[in-house]
């Protein structure tokens, strides 16, 4: 493909995805929503979103330390159910990066048009007071969006770890597999419960934002 064409229709698709927020945007300011009201709502969702997967990775340690109690056809049982626990946390980890993404992009919407709108005000004193009170709210945001990133990239081991363990299972349902694998599972339970840590501080720091907004 020609370098030139891609450029174009990389910048035309770019264009497009602008203008369609814009329209986006201005329907909701329509009723009275504007950036800073939609950047509340998807920070909210992020968290709560963050949350949810806490509780799926919860769920599947308490499985992962179920399986070693079952013996015999029990197995297979419970094999299954700690396969869909697996895939119920691929799935909420999935959800978790679409959430993040989503405040991400109204955040940078909302500083662009507030930094656009600050050369707009005349005023020295005013200016300088909204400029003030835009670096405050970005820095609360960044330190927030920092904490939403590590605890979704802390998901990525332990996926890696789960999905290691739920596939030699698979492949060696037995009780002498089972037992070879407590070694990894603690190592599992371990990576989840500082996953758990991750996301705490995380929803902790969303709880600050959506405050400092009220």
């Amino acid at each position: 493909m020609n370098t030139r064409v891609f450029a174009t229709g990389v910048v035309s698709l770019l264009l497009l995805l602008t203008a369609c927020r814009s329209a986006y945007y201005a329907t909701w300011e329509k009723f009275g929503v504007y950036k800073r009201d939609l950047l509340k709502k998807r920070v909210i969702e992020a968290r709560d979103e963050q949350k949810a997967a806490g509780e799926q990775f919860k769920d599947a340690m308490t499985r992962l330390k179920e399986l070693y109690g079952f013996q015999g056809s029990q197995l297979e049982k419970t094999y299954n159910a700690l396969q869909g626990e697996y895939e119920d946390c691929a799935a909420r980890a999935n959800a978790v990066h679409k959430r993040i993404t989503e405040m991400q992009t109204v955040a940078a919407d909302l500083f662009r048009e507030w930094e656009k709108e600050i050369a707009e005000i005349s005023t020295s004193s005013l200016k300088e007071g909204s400029r003030k009170q835009l670096a405050a709210t970005r820095e609360r945001y960044n330190s927030l969006d920092r904490a939403l990133k590590k605890a979704e990239e802390s998901m990525t081991p332990v996926l890696g770890q789960f999905k290691d363990h739920v596939l030699y299972l698979k492949h060696n349902l037995n009780a002498q597999a089972i037992a070879s694998l407590k070694g990894e599972a603690t190592s599992i339970q371990t990576e989840i419960s500082r996953l758990l840590t991750e996301m705490n501080s995380s929803i902790a720091k969303a709880d600050e934002f959506i405050k400092s907004l009220e």
